[in-house]
């Protein structure tokens, strides 16, 4: 449908969390909190892993990038949210948002497509090891990397053009505590049927991709670990994947929750409590799921807190 003489809004009105006064305090301690845990955590696991020549592997190298996502879609959302905690008007123009909106969806991508490149650094390592060195050197690291950041972009900046093609008109108020793709389209005056085909087919490739890598590396895995004679065999490789199963599950059960679901069906409170989850909880919980169940990355830290003590 056309949208003809109607005003265009250049800023939106973020409706956030609550509306309470004393309830917006609380979250603001809490999620400052967090966000705190989250950007020294996931910072802290970098450096961890730049320092320790231990952990300079690809298995390591894919957590650190993975850490690094986790900091760079955290942070397109988190200061803005809890600024407005303590605003009256909780105001963003609509050339920041559809950045916040971009920048965010990248990075999500990028660490969807993190996820699936370690899958399959496991699935070497396990099922292939003798040929692990050759087929995860350096040179194929890199380009593993480089294009699950490549993807990212590029999936967001065709989901990005479709979106500067809606009308926003009829209002300016988003029941959403950041620019996230759904409520845009449930806001908007358009016709959001291209825009919808378009985030379906392009979070199908990425999304769809990436989770077939996770199930036919981990088949693979599985069946590979199934057929070790040792039992002691069997329980360090599984103790090695622990942490990315983990990690996998609870990332991909949020997206195909928030995004691979008409508009029609499009829920305010539903979507805002995954939204919490999905851009503050999950990168806090990474790094603390790889360092409590990684002896690897123990051992390093115990290492750098003991030299610090020493030195000091």
């Amino acid at each position: 449908m056309a949208v003809e003489n109607c005003t265009v809004f250049t800023d939106f009105i973020l409706l956030g969390l609550s509306g309470r006064r004393d309830v917006q305090q609380g979250l603001f301690v809490l999620f400052l909190l967090v966000y705190g845990i989250t950007v020294i955590t996931n910072l802290g696991m970098i450096l961890l892993i730049s320092m320790d020549a231990r952990l300079h592997t690809p298995m390591y190298y894919f957590l650190s990038n993975l850490s690094f996502c986790d900091v760079c879609y955290s942070s397109s959302v988190c200061p803005k949210m809890l600024a407005d905690f303590l605003s009256e008007q909780k105001k963003i123009v609509y050339n920041l948002c559809v950045v916040q909106m971009c920048f965010f969806g990248s990075f999500a991508d990028a660490e969807c497509v993190m996820l699936s490149v370690m899958a399959y650094d496991r699935y070497v390592a396990i099922c292939n090891p003798l040929l692990y060195t050759v087929t995860m050197s350096r040179r194929v690291c890199i380009q593993l990397v480089a294009t699950a950041y490549t993807t990212g972009f590029i999936d967001m900046a065709i989901f990005t053009y479709f979106t500067i093609q809606l009308s926003f008109c009829n209002s300016n108020i988003i029941n959403h505590f950041f620019c996230d793709i759904p409520p845009l389209l449930a806001l908007s005056a358009s016709d959001t049927t291209t825009s919808e085909i378009a985030m379906t087919i392009s979070c199908s490739c990425v999304v769809g991709s990436s989770i077939i890598t996770v199930l036919l590396s981990y088949s693979y895995i599985i069946t590979t670990i199934l057929h070790m004679k040792s039992a002691t065999g069997r329980c360090k490789a599984f103790s090695t994947c622990a942490s990315h199963l983990t990690t996998v599950a609870v990332f991909y059960a949020t997206l195909l929750f928030m995004y691979f679901r008409p508009n029609s069906s499009y829920s305010r409170d539903m979507d805002k409590v995954a939204s919490v989850f999905y851009t503050v909880v999950i990168p806090m919980l990474n790094p603390l799921i790889y360092s409590l169940r990684n002896k690897d990355v123990k051992g390093a830290l115990k290492k750098v807190v003991v030299t610090k003590l020493c030195s000091g």
